[in-house]
């Protein structure tokens, strides 16, 4: 196992951060921060912890400890946590202590615990991506967020559970044939969603302060709402995928998006300023800088809300969140209008026929590519090949309409929409035929468009007891400020995060 790289430069970390991390840093979301026990450690943001440690009122030895001690409690229910380098772990805590004690730190996540979506490539751990090819596979380096947060003295515990190629769940959320089924901290019984579920159930219980995932088409948003914490997809082109299973290029390269998840608001804009920037490998990244969502000023802010995409109308409670938190905007004094963007069904209908126009070849080509001979149930490959002619049609199609609701946002800042057409499902529950499948998403389509769009917990189901509700806030392109402000003025209003039963 590699150990932890010791070396820091302020410089490389505002690069890195393109110039915004140090302002983020101090972000006045949070409130006083005090030396306390364990058990009250574990509910701490990662803002939080990093101060406790750098400020030594709390060792980052005595913190990876109890995140330690909270997945072993936990992981056997859930199965959230597929690879832990323990030893690794705990020597690179001792490190970032003996560094503090001689005045040296790496950076704003120093000593702070975290995990990562199996998904992701990371240095001398297993990385399986969930797919039985890559079951033993170690890669040799780190993906590039990776790279980025443990360079800010982040310290990796283990790897959380995906789908294979994050694609293949089908009706039960995050399962892979190499690990099994992970279940949400909520509800035994229930999904975490996917496909980032593995990591929203580990977050969500406590186990670390933060997780990294992908987003092809609500991987980040669905656990977060499922989990009841925060996650964000930022602006296409903000998060390079560079070490990602499924990375970038070809047809389907806008669709992916990777971004953090924690569990309270603040951490987003700290995380995804860290991650922030091209790599000069990711073509598709641009050196745009993160606004301080501290800034944002609800009053006056144009705000376009909706509680049904037209297609298949989420349940009467999830309808009833959206105006709940529409309501919190006009408190604030912001101009909200109902409304949403054009053609939203013709573009679900494009996408869905976009997925598979080559046959799904692309997921034959990653079953080769890692010398896989046994896909996951789950995992679709099969589609309707169509004439190059058609294909080329479709994405001209596509691109069309994402111009003309582009277009359209121009007279709104924020969207306030729902996250899910329903309350977190259970484990059993039916998938619905793949013509429905479409109509029923509430976070795909802003994957094909590229904006930037979040998550966060603002109430309790009662169509399934106990388990949490979540809002999304979408933005406009490199807007993602204004995304975490609005999350935040949510978590405000409704208190965010609420620790799982699991751990009570």
């Amino acid at each position: 196992m590699n150990t932890v790289d010791t070396t820091w430069s302020r410089r490389r970390f505002v690069t890195t951060a393109a110039g915004a991390g140090a302002a983020l840093y101090f972000l006045p979301f949070g409130g006083a921060y005090a030396a306390t026990t364990n058990t009250d450690l574990l509910g701490k943001s990662t803002l939080e912890i990093a101060r406790l440690i750098a400020n030594r009122d709390v060792t980052s030895l005595e913190v990876v400890q109890a995140c330690l001690a909270r997945i072993d409690a936990v992981n056997p229910k859930i199965n959230a946590v597929v690879a832990i380098c323990r030893e690794r772990a705990l020597a690179e805590a001792a490190l970032a202590d003996a560094m503090l004690a001689e005045g040296r730190s790496m950076g704003p996540l120093h000593g702070v615990p975290f995990t990562v979506k199996d998904s992701f490539d990371t240095a001398g751990v297993v990385t399986t991506g969930g797919t039985l090819g890559r079951k033993k596979f170690v890669p040799g380096k780190d993906a590039t967020v990776v790279a980025r947060v443990r360079a800010a003295g982040a310290i990796l515990l283990g790897k959380t559970n995906t789908p294979e190629f994050t694609l293949g769940g089908g009706g039960k959320g995050t399962v892979n044939l190499i690990h099994g089924v992970t279940r949400n901290p909520y509800h035994l019984d229930y999904q975490p969603s996917g496909s980032s579920g593995g990591a929203g159930a580990i977050v969500a219980a406590g186990g670390a302060y933060f997780d990294i995932g992908s987003d092809y088409g609500g991987s980040i948003r669905g656990p977060a709402f499922a989990n009841g914490i925060a996650g964000i997809k930022p602006t296409l082109g903000r998060l390079p995928r560079t070490g990602h299973i499924v990375g970038y290029g070809g047809p389907f390269d806008s669709f992916q998006e990777t971004g953090p998840l924690a569990r309270h608001v603040e951490d987003m804009a700290l995380l995804t300023a860290i991650m922030n920037g091209p790599d000069d490998w990711d073509a598709t990244m641009a050196p745009v800088p993160l606004g301080d969502p501290a800034k944002v000023d609800f009053k006056n802010l144009r705000v376009a809300w909706y509680d049904s995409n037209g297609m298949m109308a989420p349940t009467k409670e999830v309808q009833k969140l959206v105006k709940q938190c529409v309501g919190y905007f006009k408190k604030a004094g912001s101009k909200v209008k109902e409304d949403m963007p054009p053609k939203m069904e013709q573009l679900a209908e494009i996408r869905g026929k976009f997925n598979g126009a080559e046959g799904r070849e692309h997921i034959q080509r990653l079953l080769k590519l890692h010398a896989t001979t046994q896909a996951s149930p789950g995992l679709r490959t099969d589609g309707d090949i169509v004439t190059s002619a058609d294909f080329t049609r479709l994405c001209e199609e596509m691109d069309a309409i994402k111009s003309e609701q582009l277009a359209w946002f121009e007279q709104y800042d924020l969207i306030v929409c729902p996250a899910s057409q329903r309350a977190p499902i259970p484990l059993d529950h039916p998938l619905l035929p793949p013509e429905q499948r479409a109509k029923a998403s509430y976070t795909s389509q802003y994957n094909t468009t590229g904006w930037p769009a979040g998550v966060v917990r603002a109430g309790t189901s009662k169509d399934a007891p106990g388990l949490p509700l979540g809002i999304q806030l979408v933005a406009q392109p490199w807007r993602d400020d204004l995304v975490i402000a609005a999350m935040a003025l949510v978590e405000k209003e409704t208190g965010g995060w609420v620790p799982p039963p699991l751990i009570g």
